[in-house]
């Protein structure tokens, strides 16, 4: 087998907010991975708080292609850190699926055709009626589910806001916030307490990431806790073992690959978790094969997906564009993005 790799840059279409700064563009690797008959495509797209650096990926690159030459195997123990293994892992997949002949949903593990998968709508911080508008648009044009970022507010503020949404989607939309780690945990017991009102399914990292104890104290009622930042600080073993989560956000790229994320997703049923498919706002090829895994699964919830007008110039067309609330699924072999390559 032979590696090889090609960086890109892809434009944000607004400043993506993080701990260490804005982000206005998407830098990563695609990796392409030949037999000699067929190809797998990669991509590793590192995020700065989530991942090793850019600079530590090509390191990681450099030494699983040196290993390869002792195997497929042997590359994948040397790529030892998540999005490098995520490029290496999903380009052997791709290839092994296209080699099967079979789409990358069914290779890793789904047993049944799917066309779709749900997504949610995120709509950001605003004011109470541009927040209800946002939401009540999106339900028009299909979202059975919408995600409202909170916790730059007053609580009050937030709660206000997210009652005002549930008044414009009705009761039938599934509504979710998403904290980013903002409130202490006094503001949290007071938020939750609020949303109840307004039927909130859960709240998406509550406290800063390493409150274990703090999301644990969070559970029980009817609001639920998710967690996602916390997954970049601390296993998924050691979030069941705290007890710290009625619900798990999975970012594969984080994770080192769709088929860690999957075993993470397993893992979470199994001890009774719902598990969130979404994106670290990858390029196609990622964001595709995050749309696969998310296919893979029996009864997917609603997905955090739909991330692609994020990005203002992508490296190919989507091949699993979203509409009408669902995430349209690849059926040819593989993943479905070869087309990445020719950038």
């Amino acid at each position: 087998m032979r590696l090889e790799r090609r960086e890109f840059t892809v434009p944000l279409t607004r400043p993506l907010r993080t701990a260490r700064g804005d982000i206005t563009a998407r830098e990563g690797v695609i990796v392409r991975l030949t037999d000699g008959r067929r190809t797998g495509i990669g991509e590793a797209t590192p995020l700065p708080g989530w991942t090793e650096s850019l600079a530590e990926c090509h390191e990681a690159l450099d030494r699983t292609e040196q290993a390869l030459a002792e195997g497929p195997g042997a590359a994948l123990a040397v790529a030892d850190s998540p999005a490098a293994r995520h490029a290496f892992s999903l380009a052997l997949a791709d290839l092994r699926a296209s080699r099967a002949g079979i789409p990358l949903y069914r290779y890793l593990g789904g047993d049944a055709p799917v066309m779709q998968v749900p997504v949610n709508a995120t709509v950001g911080d605003a004011p109470p009626e541009e927040t209800a508008r946002r939401a009540g648009d999106a339900v028009t044009n299909g979202f059975e589910c919408v995600k409202v970022k909170v916790g730059a507010r007053p609580v009050d503020v937030d709660a206000a806001r997210i009652q005002a949404v549930r008044d414009a989607v009705g009761p039938g939309a599934e509504l979710r916030a998403d904290a980013n780690g903002a409130w202490t945990r006094d503001a949290a017991e007071r938020a939750f307490a609020q949303f109840e009102h307004a039927g909130v399914s859960f709240v998406e990292q509550p406290l800063p990431a390493d409150d274990l104890a703090g999301h644990a104290a969070l559970r029980g009622g009817s609001v639920g806790v998710a967690v996602d930042e916390t997954l970049a600080a601390h296993s998924v073993e050691s979030v069941l073992d705290a007890g710290a989560a009625d619900v798990l956000i999975l970012k594969p790229m984080a994770l080192g690959g769709v088929d860690r994320a999957r075993d993470a997703v397993l893992s979470a049923r199994s001890a009774g978790l719902t598990p969130v498919v979404t994106t670290t706002i990858d390029a196609v090829v990622a964001r595709t094969a995050a749309v696969h895994l998310a296919a893979s699964l029996p009864a997917a919830p609603p997905c955090g997906l739909a991330t692609a007008d994020w990005i203002e110039a992508d490296l190919t067309a989507d091949p699993a564009p979203v509409s009408d609330g669902v995430a349209h699924v690849p059926q040819l072999p593989g993943n479905g993005t070869t087309g990445a390559w020719a950038l």
